[in-house]
């Protein structure tokens, strides 16, 4: 379950009843990055079930495969669009904020980072939108670029498993290549399977998605 915006949460994280959004990450998203007076977006549910990946009814093998091989690594904000789901810049988020919602043994579909893959998806997109002004970045078709930078990705970067439990988070850069580990044998969760709200508040335009810390 993806669950895109599915978090009834308000401007500043709180469900209804509950407290707003903070913390150390928190702390570290003000004073390291420079944000603060973030209106948060409505929370990704991001669920997960022993078996994971399998295959979905309308899923392409390529697809699937790549889910299982891959892990579904991707940038977000890259929207596919069209028939051929050319890939352009729409969303301009500060960053990827995950917090778990349910204790998981290890090996439970983890999020997957490439170590350093920020800086060559940043050099990829610097060149393709250079002498292009920002307002017209979301026309480009980024697809090929895109595509090269990530096998680089695979190539050059260590892929780094993250694991949490409830009461802790982590914060992942916007650029940063990431996907969703298989699920492990033998790994663990109770009968919500693995659950973890991401955060991806969009706090700049074009200009800070790409430049910024």
């Amino acid at each position: 379950f993806a669950g895109v915006n599915a978090l009834p949460n308000d401007a500043h994280g709180a469900v209804p009843g509950g407290r707003p959004l903070g913390g150390v990450a928190f702390e570290f998203i003000a004073h390291e990055l420079g944000l603060s007076d973030i209106v948060w977006d409505r929370a990704q549910v991001s669920i997960c079930y022993p078996g994971y990946p399998v295959k979905g009814n309308h899923e392409t093998e390529a697809a699937a495969r790549f889910r299982r091989n891959r892990d579904a690594a991707h940038v977000d904000g890259l929207s596919p669009e069209g028939p051929n789901r050319r890939r352009h810049l729409r969303e301009h988020h500060g960053f990827l904020l995950g917090i778990p919602m349910v204790e998981v043994g290890a090996g439970a579909s983890p999020l997957v980072v490439w170590e350093g893959s920020h800086e060559l998806m940043r050099a990829a997109f610097t060149e393709t939108f250079a002498n292009l002004t920002p307002d017209t970045w979301g026309d480009v078709d980024v697809t090929d670029d895109y595509q090269a930078a990530r096998r680089r990705a695979f190539d050059e970067c260590e892929r780094v498993e993250i694991s949490a439990q409830p009461g802790e988070a982590y914060l992942v850069h916007r650029l940063a290549l990431h996907g969703v580990a298989p699920w492990g044998p033998g790994a663990s969760a109770g009968p919500d399977g693995r659950m973890i709200c991401y955060f991806r508040p969009e706090v700049g335009g074009p200009e800070d998605w790409l430049c910024a810390t």
